[in-house]
This record gives structure tokens, sequence and C-alpha cells, in this order.
């Protein structure tokens, strides 16, 4: 078949093809990943274009390019190339720049760029029409072209004694698998010369290597065809038992199949056991979680038991002592006219209430929501105002004329306005969390970590650090001439003037977290939940009150008709009422939710801030 010269404008991928007459038959070849190998039919003469020529190959690239030669009975058009190898397209892709290339080409030169538009190069989809294209072109099949003599590398030409035919490029591996020019090797020895597929039938009836039917159970007689007819008549020892040997065949060839699918049978149970052992992790799972559950549940409950068995023991303490009262003739002091009840709660805070403070009809409460809130005690009940600006729990209020004094856990005291509730002034303290704040003779106390600092009211000057204090301040009261300090085991008597320490009180239960002072008596509240009471004026420890089962955690002096009474707030959520006359409790208050922190005292009146976020009125 007369063949036609390639050619193809310089720039593949822009212009057309165009065809001429081929003036000889020399083959080039060139390669590309649009097909193993493309080769062309060349004019002598004609102009050589960059897809026209030979290249070499490494081993990272024998899997996309091989040697076989792809020769074209008409040009491709132009366009039909790939600008990247310049040859013609293999499985074309669109890339994010609108242009074609081969995706061998685009991932195997990722760090290069579209020669178009400078682009970089990603594939997209797959340009189907033009693979379309491309498989509709006629080409020689490869077993009617040879290598060209003294040629170079990819030249090849036609081969007269090769395959005529021509087919279309998509069709091209149907026909070279059922080709009859296709070189094959003779089934019986590889020693046989080289023949082609059509001579193959021809050859195994002269061939001189033909082996015995029967080789496969281990005969090894070669010969001609005639020879191993003459061998299975009279020589072969394997003819006579050839029945039984392919009964035997059938039954192995049976066992196997039958073994195949016992070992499918093991697979299904394999999957089957699987599945149940994912199903019994489920519910091992669900079981744990349910089990987790149920001692949650447990505990709730446990802990609900020991609530009400701390309520009936507060109770069956109440009554004891009301019994006590009733046996020493002292039942005057149970009037019903100075029983204590709960007359509202102010509700607001977002966290626990841990410091009250009372000025005229305002109320300030200072809580973990870092905030301080201005409640109207007198006429609308409600909260007047927040004030906002510590980083850190509000721990500690106090007042002195007409400011408000505030400590807390980002270690700073800020000073407040009362009638206009504006912010004054911060000052840095502490180096650890102001814990309470006490002012008296025109001096400013704060109490932390192992110290006492002393501050002009008025500048906020420090002035004195008192020291030798061996744990946490929790607790700071001032007298006309003296401050009491409470710390771990220890309460110490400072003189206001001299701000020397003149006096202290050893106790034996655990760290004082509050103190009172009555007209005749020291009182302090312990983390053993016991309050310590002392005479004013001896020193002289003479009472030991019980009842409580938490820290006491606040005291508060009030004054009555019937004699002085000193509230209690305690970590067992209630609070309790003692008689200073006869030292016993009068009466126990419970109705918070949670931890009893704080007490203030106005107008007969006593507030009670707990951890539940709430501020009780009692009256």
């Amino acid at each position: 078949m007369a063949s036609k010269q390639l050619s193809a404008e310089e720039g593949a991928g822009s212009g057309s093809g165009t065809d001429s007459p081929t003036p000889s038959r020399r083959l080039e070849t060139t390669f590309g990943p649009g097909y193993s190998t493309v080769t062309t039919l060349v004019a002598e003469g004609s102009p050589n274009y960059p897809w026209q020529k030979s290249q070499s190959f490494d081993s990272d690239n024998e899997e996309e390019m091989s040697d076989e030669p792809l020769v074209f009975t008409e040009t491709p058009s132009s366009k039909l190339f790939c600008l990247l190898c310049e040859r013609v397209f293999k499985d074309a892709v669109i890339t994010t720049c609108g242009h074609t290339f081969c995706r061998w080409c685009v991932n195997m030169k990722t760090n290069e760029k579209c020669p178009v538009d400078d682009s970089k190069l990603s594939v997209v989809v797959a340009n189907i029409a033009v693979s379309e294209q491309i498989g509709e072109l006629f080409i020689h099949c490869k077993y009617g072209c040879q290598q060209a003599d003294g040629g170079k590398m990819g030249e090849w030409e036609l081969d007269p004694r090769g395959c005529p035919m021509t087919v279309r490029v998509n069709a091209r591996k149907e026909h070279e698998a059922s080709c009859g020019y296709a070189p094959v090797s003779c089934p019986n020895n590889p020693n046989c010369p080289p023949l082609k597929r059509m001579e193959l039938e021809e050859h195994l009836k002269q061939c001189d290597h033909i082996r015995c039917p029967h080789h496969k159970y281990g005969c090894t007689f070669v010969g001609t065809s005639s020879d191993v007819s003459h061998h299975l008549t009279n020589i072969c020892r394997f003819e006579g038992i050839k029945e039984f040997l392919q009964q035997t065949e059938d039954k192995m060839r049976e066992m196997q199949l039958q073994l195949a699918q016992k070992d499918q049978e093991i697979a299904f149970l394999r999957s089957m056991l699987g599945r149940l052992s994912e199903k019994i992790d489920a519910l091992e799972k669900s079981v744990e979680v349910k089990l987790d559950v149920l001692d949650e549940s447990c505990n709730k409950l446990q802990d609900e038991v020991m609530e009400s068995r701390r309520d009936c023991a507060l109770i069956n303490d109440e009554l004891s002592h009301i019994n006590a009262r009733l046996n020493t003739g002292v039942v005057g002091t149970l009037d019903p006219q100075q029983i204590f009840r709960c007359k509202g709660t102010y509700v607001g805070h977002q966290g626990p209430v841990w410091t009250l403070c009372v000025h005229g009809d305002l109320l300030f409460s200072g809580s973990s929501d870092k905030t301080i809130k201005v409640w109207d005690t007198c006429t609308n009940y409600k909260c007047q105002r927040t004030l906002e600006g510590h980083t850190g729990i509000v721990l500690a209020l106090c007042i002195h004329n007409n400011k408000l004094y505030s400590g807390s856990a980002d270690c700073s005291i800020m000073v407040w306005d009362i009638p206009s509730l504006e912010h004054m002034k911060t000052i840095q303290a502490h180096d650890n969390p102001v814990c309470t704040l006490v002012a008296s003779n025109n001096l400013l106390f704060s109490g932390s970590l192992k110290a006492i600092k002393v501050w002009d009211i008025h500048t906020l000057q420090l002035k004195r650090e008192l020291t030798g204090l061996n744990h946490w301040v929790r607790a700071l009261v001032a007298s006309t001439h003296y401050l009491y300090s409470g710390s771990y085991q220890t309460i110490k008597i400072w003189d206001l003037k001299s701000l020397e320490c003149v006096h202290v009180l050893q106790t034996s239960g655990g760290s004082v977290y509050s103190i009172a002072i009555t007209n005749h008596h020291i009182l302090c509240g312990t983390y053993e939940n016991c309050i310590h009471v002392w005479d004013l004026d001896s020193h002289e420890q003479i009472q030991t009150l019980t009842g409580h089962v938490g820290t006491v955690y606040a005291l508060a002096v009030v004054n009555t008709h019937e004699g002085t009474k000193v509230f209690s707030a305690s970590y067992d959520r209630s609070l309790r009422v003692w008689s200073m006359d006869n030292m016993i409790c009068t009466q126990t208050l419970l109705r918070h939710q949670g931890s009893v922190a704080c007490l203030a005292v106005s107008r007969g009146r006593v507030f009670s801030g707990a951890v539940d976020s709430t501020v009780k009125v009692w009256q």
C-alpha cells in the first residue's frame, strides 16, 4: 500500500495537516505517551518536524513507552500532537488552562507550565473527542514493518514479507492478537526455528520434537508424529493405563474443586465470625455504658442518702438542744418573736456568692462570675447595678465612708464611688488572691498568703506589711483599738496604733475561716466544723460550740432585746443562731441548696450568700 508523507506545522496544537504523495518508503519513528511508539512515513527531502525525531528512553518510562512502531497511512492533523512531548496524543486530557495534552505528560512534568499561556498544569477532565478522533486513524500492522537497515534507533520501513493489513488505531490490539504474521514459538521445543502464526499448523506436522501425549504423567519420549504413533502402539507404558490415569486426573480435579469450595466456605465462616465478633464488641460497649450509668445513678443515690442523713443529724441535734434548754428552764429564749425566717431571695449571679457588704439601703455581693451586684434592700428589692472590672473571683468587700473596696483572686483591690457606683482606682495589692478586707482608723487592711498589707485609706499608698503569719489570712475583723487576723490554728491581735502583734490565740480546729467580736467575746469558725469562744478581756478560751458538720465559713453578730446572738454559716448548707448568754444553738436555718459562704447584718436583718449563687434575707 502506498503511504503518504506525514507533515504538520511547527508548534503542535495549532494549524492543520497537509497530505502529499510519499516519494520513498523510509520510516521514522517517534516515541510518546500517546502510543507506545509513534511511527511516521517521512518523504525524502521533506522537512523534519520536532515530533518526527527519534528518542531513547530510561527505565522509568518503559511502562509508558515501548519500541513498537506506529505507522499512519495518512498524515494526522497537527492539532493531534501534544505540545509537551511533540507526539500524537495518548489519553488526551484537558488541563486547567483549557489546552489539551497527554495525561502522562501532565503527570510527569508537574513542574513545567503550559507552553501556550504559561499556566500551571493540572488535569481537569479527559478529552474524549480527541481520543476518539485519533482512534479512527488508520495505521499499518506492526508485523508489516521492520527496522530500517543502517537506520537510527526508531527508524522503520515497510517489510514486503510482512502483514499488508491496515487497521484503525482503536482496533490495533484486536488485529495483532490474531495476525497470521505474528511471530510464535513451537510449543514442542523452543529450539525450533522462529515461526509465523500462520506457519505453526504445518510446522507441527513435521516437527521432530513432538512429545508423547502422556508426558504429563512422566513419559519422556520425543520424536516426529509417526514416531509418537509407533511409541504409543508398542512402547509407551502409560498407554495401557491411560483410562485409569484419566480417571485419577478427573478425581484429582474434582477434589481440587471441592477443596476450593471448602476454602470458600471457610472464608464465609471467617467473615461471619468477624461479624459476630463485632456484634459482641458492640454489646460489650453497650453493657459498659449501661454499667457506667448505673454506677453514676448509685453514686447520686448515695449522695442523696448522705445528705438526708446530714439533715436528720441537724434536726436531731437541734431537738437535743431544745430538750436541754427545756431541762435547764430557759424556755424563755424560744420567744416566737425571736425566731428568724427567710423573707426573700436575691437571684442574679452566675456563680457562687463569696462576700457580702451593706451600706444604708444597698447590699453589695461579690461572686465567682467576677462581678459585684448592687441590690436595693428597701423599696423594689432588685439589682440596681452590676459592677464589672475584676478578672478573677471577687472574694472580699468592705466600706469606708462613701467608698466600696473590693478584693479579688486577680490579686488587685478596686475602689468604687458608692453614690455614682463608678470605678475610681485599682491597685495591684498582692502576689496572691486578696482573701479579706477591713477598714478602720483611716487604714485599709488586706489579707493574702502569709501577709497583711496596710494601706492609707485616702491615698491608697502602702504604709506597712504585717508578716509572721503561717498560712492564708482568711479572716480580718477590726474593733476600736485592735485588728484580729485568722490563719492556720492562730488568731493574732494587732494594736491599730503601733501595728504590732500584742497577743496570739491558739486553736485546735484547723485553719481559721471566720472571726466575730461581741462586747464580751472573741469567736472564730474553723475548718473542723466548730466555733471557739474566748473572753474578750482575759483572752481565755471559755467554750467550743459544736453542731455544724462542715467548715464554718462566716460569723455575724446581731444584737436583740433578748441579748446578743451570733449567726454562723457553714459548708453543710445551714445557718445556726447562737445565744451568747447561755452558749447554745437556738435555731437552725435550712433554705440554701449549697454551702453558705458569707454573712452581712443590717437593721436587724441578716443576709446570707451561698454557693447556689443566691443571697437570702433572714429576719
